[in-house]
């Protein structure tokens, strides 16, 4: 199939989250062309914001990652599965937070729910997928990704579920709302074989004070990653935005770093 598009499919199912709010939680799913005929397992990266991934029409900003379209021409036998955020007020804040917030935007005051998020994607997320989809359950397969707050996210997940997860995509992560506990939480685990990617956008801070300081915290959490024996991909994106469109073009970039396995079963 060389040069030739194929079409993967989105499938949408609801799932309890209790005790946060918005339940059931749409989670939107995207399976290979390849999946209907074959009957292997595949690979499987869990992220976060699910309906930004793949539609424009269901996006917030009205731009998707364009993950469908970039799987569908590189025909890669991989499933996506997105969890949707929390859409009511600054909800999503709470639930993609995991410590108590060391900064907040003046009027909000951020509830830090990322813990419940994270029990619920390994106590029920996982397991539902794992029953309902041929997707592998060994962690070597097995990698959770997200950006802005789901980058902050990414990065706890790795560290305490590591017996879960071994690929984590950390894009443009909120480092600054967690950054001296994540920091702590990170350096006393013990990690098993796991790549990491992490990145910021050279244009996301309006000033060169804001971005040192985004490439100061990033570089250090890289540094601690790589000190409990994680092989990590700092990036700095040249012109890179906090954006769905800036994430559009790092994603493959981000995939090929975490399933280097799968391009090189395209190129073989």
């Amino acid at each position: 199939m060389d040069g030739q598009i194929t079409m993967g499919k989105i499938e949408k199912f609801t799932l309890p989250i209790e005790p946060l709010h918005q339940s059931p939680r749409k989670v939107w799913v995207y399976l290979p062309d390849s999946y209907a005929t074959s009957k292997k397992k595949y690979p499987v990266l869990y992220m976060f914001d699910g309906h930004n991934l793949f539609y424009n029409k269901t996006a917030t900003y009205g731009k998707c990652w364009g993950i469908k379209k970039y799987l569908d021409k590189q025909n890669l036998d991989i499933v996506i599965i997105g969890q949707d955020c929390n859409h009511i007020g600054d909800e999503r804040l709470d639930e993609y937070c995991p410590f108590t917030a060391e900064k907040t935007f003046t009027g909000i005051q951020i509830q830090s729910c990322g813990q419940i998020t994270g029990k619920w994607f390994i106590e029920k997320l996982l397991p539902y997928c794992q029953k309902r989809y041929r997707i592998h359950t060994d962690r070597k397969h097995v990698g959770i990704a997200g950006s802005s707050m789901g980058g902050i996210m990414s990065e706890f997940m790795i560290s305490e579920y590591n017996d879960y997860f071994s690929k984590a995509g950390c894009v443009s992560p909120a480092n600054i709302f967690n950054y001296h506990v994540l920091c702590n939480h990170i350096q006393k685990k013990k990690f098993k074989e796991t790549r990491i990617y992490l990145d910021f956008g050279s244009d996301e801070e309006r000033t060169k004070k804001g971005l040192v300081r985004e490439l100061d915290m990033l570089l250090n959490i890289n540094h601690l990653f790589t000190q409990g024996g994680c092989v990590t991909y700092p990036n700095l994106v040249v012109n890179g935005t906090h954006s769905e469109e800036s994430w559009e073009g790092i994603f493959p970039i981000m995939l090929e770093f975490l399933f280097p396995e799968l391009y090189k079963k395209k190129k073989s």
